[in-house]
């Protein structure tokens, strides 16, 4: 393989809430896209973030990836643990975070503060959502099950932001104990 071809590859694909984009190379996925406003802006993204990525035909690895993907944002449950994620370049503690967030079950959410609390380190809540805001492999790393103090929103930096995040919640089911999570 020369220098100049591309190790990192692309693909958009269809969902229940838009098109979605996963990027991979051999030692996993290394990273995904929730929809922008339309496919065409999704490509845009996915080439901003992997610039060196060729678009291609996803094999059966990535492709079994996407299927679990499309199940969960149409609100089946559905495994997406066997997914592995190439995580050079993430740092130690965000990758403690994310291992956090993706036993979060479909349906359930925590509050930052009790992510930092699981981490033992209970005073990083703000490091979490630092962590989070960051996640290259959302929705597979469920951040958006992961709100703020008092099961408020909080943030949420895909496409659509807040809206987005409650989105996929009310996909997933998502109940708290208090009446005012989707307010």
């Amino acid at each position: 393989m020369s220098a100049a071809t591309p190790t990192v590859f692309f693909a958009l694909f269809d969902t229940a809430v838009g098109a979605c984009g996963i990027a991979w190379g051999d030692a996993g996925i290394c990273g995904m896209q929730l929809p922008e406003a339309d496919a065409a802006q999704t490509r845009v993204r996915m080439g901003q973030r992997f610039p060196a990525a060729a678009e291609a035909a996803p094999g059966e690895a990535v492709q079994v990836a996407i299927g679990g993907i499309r199940a969960m944002l149409r609100g089946e449950a559905h495994a997406l643990d066997a997914i592995v994620f190439d995580m050079r370049g993430v740092p130690a503690f965000y990758q403690r975070v994310y291992a956090v967030a993706r036993a979060i079950p479909p349906g359930q959410t925590l509050t930052y503060g009790e992510v930092a609390a699981r981490l033992g380190e209970p005073g990083a809540a703000r490091a979490v959502g630092q962590a989070l805001g960051r996640n290259p492999f959302a929705p597979v790393v469920p951040c958006h099950r992961v709100l703020a103090a008092g099961d408020k929103p909080g943030g949420f930096s895909a496409s659509g932001g807040i809206r987005t995040k409650l989105r996929l919640l009310i996909i997933e089911g998502a109940m708290r104990g208090t009446p005012g999570l989707f307010d």
